[in-house]
């Protein structure tokens, strides 16, 4: 049996404003009743959107007056691991954007409380496995129909237009290997189902040099090796013209897959004076659309259904973990171990 689950939200940010539309509109079960943000814009906006009058600028006092089933956590990075834990404590169902985190303690710290709360569900932000091409791929794999994975070439790329107002976030995201291979990393464990050994990656500041006065890049490349021998190819990079052109491949010992390898935005090509083309895709959630929706759905139902998450805290602290790796190697020039 069904019943309404009433939600609070903190953060309505770049993607919080999406959370909170598919939230109020379109996830069955799902009652958004009230809203947390630190910007007066974000509450007007929550406002006049959605006609939220629960509206704070406190996240505690959020937490203590209203009575809710779950929050949504989709503020600043730096800020997950205290609210998520608050939340926790006080008997919620928790959902998180990624990065779990910001420091491996924090992932952990975040477990502990998930143990400590079993009957509460707890599901961090890996999108991507929501996405129906990407979960029929897993299911290919599954079904042995590439035989054994050994390889995953995953890439994330971001619209270069986005990228002069996330420098001053690198100090508190994390930077560039957990902001955004924090997905691709998930991935590889995800379909190569193993955990990683080491790790190398290279990279720079080959478009904005702003981002190496924070210690970080626009462009990277890294090489993963994972425990049972099979490995992946992770680049990204903040400096895409053509749009956001996020795909993957997995390489088996029977065959390939491939996954959103263009970024098309729809099956239409149009030919004229500059030649054959299609339009791409601008931005991720234009390409995770149908993902975003599908995921909070499905936390939704976890909560009424008495499911169990299909993301674990565990999965935030791995793909954490290798993560920080990851940015150590970048900065060091070194193999790091895990």
């Amino acid at each position: 049996m069904s019943k309404e689950v009433k939600i609070g939200i903190v953060g309505l940010g770049r993607l919080g404003r999406h959370h909170a539309e598919n939230l109020a509109w379109h996830v069955k079960d799902a009652a958004l009743v009230s809203a947390c943000s630190i910007v007066e814009d974000e509450l007007a906006w929550a406002r006049e959107t959605f006609g939220i009058k629960a509206l704070y600028r406190s996240y505690e006092a959020m937490l203590d007056t209203e009575k809710l089933d779950a929050v949504w956590i989709a503020s600043s990075s730096s800020q997950h691991q205290q609210q998520i834990v608050q939340a926790l404590d006080r008997g919620l169902h928790v959902f998180c954007e990624k990065p779990m985190g910001v420091t491996v303690d924090e992932c952990r710290l975040i477990e502990q409380a998930a143990a400590r709360h079993p009957q509460s569900k707890f599901m961090i932000g890996f999108v991507r496995r929501f996405d129906p091409s990407y979960a029929y791929a897993k299911t290919m794999v599954e079904q042995g129909a590439i035989g054994t994975p050994f390889l995953v070439r995953s890439q994330t790329v971001d619209m270069d237009a986005y990228a002069a107002f996330q420098v001053k976030f690198v100090p508190s995201s994390g930077g560039i290997f957990l902001d955004m291979n924090i997905h691709d990393i998930d991935l590889a464990r995800w379909f190569l189902g193993d955990e990683v050994a080491n790790v190398y990656a290279i990279g720079g500041s080959y478009v904005h040099p702003e981002f190496e006065t924070v210690n970080d890049a626009d462009n990277t490349a890294a090489l993963l090796k994972f425990k049972k021998g099979s490995m992946a190819i992770l680049s990204v990079s903040r400096t895409a013209f053509h749009g956001h052109d996020t795909h993957m491949e997995v390489t088996g010992s029977k065959g390939i897959l491939k996954i959103g390898l263009t970024p098309a935005r729809n099956r239409v090509e149009i030919l004229d004076s500059t030649g054959a083309r299609t339009e791409c895709v601008k931005d991720f959630y234009e390409r995770f659309a149908e993902a975003f929706l599908a995921e909070a759905q499905d936390f939704v139902d976890c909560v009424v259904r008495d499911k169990v998450p299909r993301m674990t805290a565990q999965d935030g602290t791995r793909a954490t973990e290798v993560g920080f790796a990851l940015t150590q190697s970048f900065r060091t020039g070194s193999i790091v171990s895990l």
